[in-house]
Order: C-alpha cells, then sequence, then structure tokens
C-alpha cells in the first residue's frame, strides 16, 4: 500500500454522507491527515500535525471552526461504526472491550459511547457519540538512523512517546530491517493488527521475514514464540501489564532482545509510571529512546540510559 493511498484506505469505512464529502480533498489532504474525528451533532474534524480542517455543508473545506459546518449525525456515526466491524460488532468484542476496532490496512478506530457490561466487562457500545479513525502510515526508512544505533549491540530498547508520536510506524520499520536487512530470526507481536494489518494471513504493511502472532494477547504470543520460533528479537507495542512483564522475564531468561514501547512523553512521565519502572526491573531494556511527538511523528528527541533513569 503506497502512502497515497492510504487515508482512501481508510476513508472507506465512513457513512456515505461523510465519504461523499471528504472524497474531493483526498489528494490534498492524503499526506497531511493524521486522524478523522466524529462526534454526534458535531462538525467532522480532519485533524493533522499542524492544523485542523472542516468539512462544510456545501462541500468545501476550511481551517475555522465556525460557519456552514457539515454535523455528523449519530446515524453517521452508527453507520461508520458499523462499517469499520464489517457488519460484525459481536466478531470485534475482543477489541471493543479496549475501546477500539482495528481496520485492513492498519488503521484504528477509537470508539466512544454507552458501555453495554457484563460479568464487569465491557461486552458492547451502543449510542456511539464518537468515533476518533487514527490513519496508519508505514514511513519506509524512518527507523534507519535508530536501527544504525541498534546493530551490531544486545540490549534491548523501550519506545517512548506521546500518543501519535510515531511509536507504531517506528516499530513497524524496525522489524523490517532487523528481520530483512540484519537477518534476524524476528517474532513481532501485533495484538492490535497496527503494525503487520495483516489480511487471511498476509501482512499488508512491509514488516519484512518478520514471524507475526496477529491478534494474540502480548504475554502468550511471547511465550509462544520462545517455545517454538527460537526468536533473537522480540518486537511488541505498548507493554505494560503484569502478564507482559512476566513474559519480558522469559525473554532475558532466553537471551531473546526486546523492542517495546511504552506511552511516555518525557523522562518524567517515563519515571512516574509504575508499569514503567517494572519493567526496567526486568534487565530487558539498556536504553530509552524517547520521541519528539505528534508533529514530528517517528522522530527521536533523545536517549537514556536505563541505569540514568533509575537512579534519576
Amino acid at each position: 500500500m503506497t502512502e497515497t493511498k492510504r487515508l482512501r484506505q481508510a476513508a472507506r469505512c465512513l457513512s456515505p454522507a461523510i465519504g461523499r464529502l471528504l472524497a474531493p480533498h483526498i489528494s490534498l489532504l492524503e499526506h497531511t491527515v493524521q486522524e478523522i474525528r466524529l462526534r454526534a451533532a458535531r462538525p467532522v474534524a480532519l485533524v493533522g500535525a499542524q492544523c485542523v480542517w472542516y468539512l462544510t455543508q456545501s462541500g468545501g473545506l476550511t481551517d475555522l471552526p465556525c460557519g456552514d459546518l457539515f454535523r455528523a449525525q449519530p446515524g453517521d456515526l452508527e453507520a461508520t461504526f458499523q462499517r469499520a466491524c464489517d457488519y460484525s460488532v459481536y466478531a470485534r468484542q475482543h477489541e471493543l472491550q479496549n475501546g477500539f476496532v482495528t481496520l485492513r490496512g492498519g488503521h484504528r478506530m477509537g470508539v466512544c459511547g454507552t458501555a453495554v457490561m457484563q460479568g464487569g466487562s465491557v461486552l458492547n457500545v451502543r449510542h456511539i457519540s464518537s468515533l476518533n479513525l487514527r490513519i496508519a502510515r508505514e514511513h519506509r526508512g524512518c527507523g534507519k538512523k535508530l536501527f544504525a544505533q541498534l546493530r551490531g549491540k544486545s540490549g534491548g530498547v523501550l519506545l517512548c512517546g506521546a500518543p501519535c508520536s510515531g511509536k507504531t510506524t517506528l516499530l513497524r520499520d524496525l522489524a523490517r530491517l532487523f528481520s530483512a536487512e540484519d537477518g534476524r530470526q524476528t517474532a513481532l507481536i501485533d495484538e492490535r493488527g497496527e503494525i503487520a494489518a495483516v489480511c487471511d494471513g498476509v501482512p499488508q504493511n512491509d514488516v519484512g521475514f518478520c514471524d507475526v502472532f496477529d491478534g494474540y494477547p502480548k504475554a502468550q504470543a511471547m511465550e509462544q514464540a520462545l517455545r517454538s520460533l527460537s526468536p533473537q528479537v522480540m518486537i511488541c507495542d505498548e507493554i505494560g501489564s503484569e502478564a507482559d512483564v512476566q513474559a519480558v522475564r522469559s525473554c532475558v531468561h532466553s537471551g531473546v532482545r526486546v523492542i517495546a514501547a511504552v506511552h511516555a512523553a518525557d523522562r518524567e512521565e517515563a519515571t512516574a509510571r509504575p508499569a514503567v519502572r517494572e519493567l526496567l526491573k526486568t534487565g530487558a531494556f539498556e536504553q530509552l529512546v524517547f520521541l519528539r511527538g505528534r508533529e514530528h511523528a517517528g522522530e527521536l528527541s533523545g536517549v537514556v540510559k536505563s541505569g540514568e533513569l533509575c537512579a534519576a
């Protein structure tokens, strides 16, 4: 999938009314839009790194949040939600319990509404009030600088960044580089389907020669990879649960290098998060790499040795 088709692919799930208004602007926005936000009875927002655009009733585009703006109706949100779920909400219940669904191509739709609870867990979501369609992009080569620093070393790396800072994009490129260019046996743990975007067993994104665990709970996938695939490198997104920590410890004992990501915008936030502290105690991560943020997705802001952070 070329970068010029990413927005077009993601936009297929939008309701017919919103899709018609957006279609004339796809070419203009395809390189800049990161998210499409729908809120019931509110303007449709097309969010870029440095600007937000709004669709107008007349089919135009404006950066002013006022005037003749098109407002998404509850029916638009329901239609978009059903399309994102391929009209099978029941089959997406595992994802919905975590507040999102993953679309073909690795795009992710955050879902907000009225929770239907069962046994203390979210069974379904009704009366959808907000949807956030995040556009997945590959950006092949964005990990080369970091890869050059990591190549030939053995310590693990923890990528730290705020939402939309490019953690997943960077992990995807590192997976490609380690497996295809460095020839390392690499297990890619893709619980949410955002990294490889597997469809019918075939990754839609270029992740090199990785063995991809698609949709598995991270900890379970890591244990299975250790037992059956003899990986040299393990790559996974957004770790931090107690089960994840135990699985990382197993990787350390097996001599497997772990490259993973956590939500932490800076050193202070990383230090304050108990999950990060527990991960550092495993000894799996030699350094933490911080990303610059939404406006510079995938770019590094600094590298910190784990020992320095623990001592801070």
